[in-house]
C-alpha cells in the first residue's frame, strides 16, 4: 500500500487543475489522516471530479476562500 504522502503527490496536480482548489495537504479527519483538498469556494464541478477517498485514504474537501501572498 502507498503512503498517504504518494497517494497525495500521485493526484495533485490533476486537483490543482480546478480553478477552485487552492491547495492540498494532508491533515487529521476525525483522528485518521486524510487527504484535504482546499478550496476557495463552493465547487460542484470539483465535488464530482475529486473522490472520497483515493488509495484507501479519505478525501475531505474544505472551503477557505481565496488564497492571497501576505507582503
Amino acid at each position: 500500500m502507498a503512503t498517504i504522502q504518494e497517494v497525495k503527490d500521485a493526484h495533485v496536480a490533476a486537483w490543482m487543475e480546478h480553478s477552485a482548489v487552492t491547495g492540498v495537504g494532508i491533515a487529521l479527519c476525525e483522528g485518521e489522516e486524510c487527504i484535504r483538498v482546499f478550496l476557495a469556494g463552493p465547487s460542484p464541478e470539483v465535488r464530482e471530479a475529486i473522490p472520497d477517498s483515493v488509495g484507501g485514504y479519505r478525501v475531505d474537501l474544505q472551503v477557505i476562500g481565496t488564497v492571497t501572498p501576505s507582503n
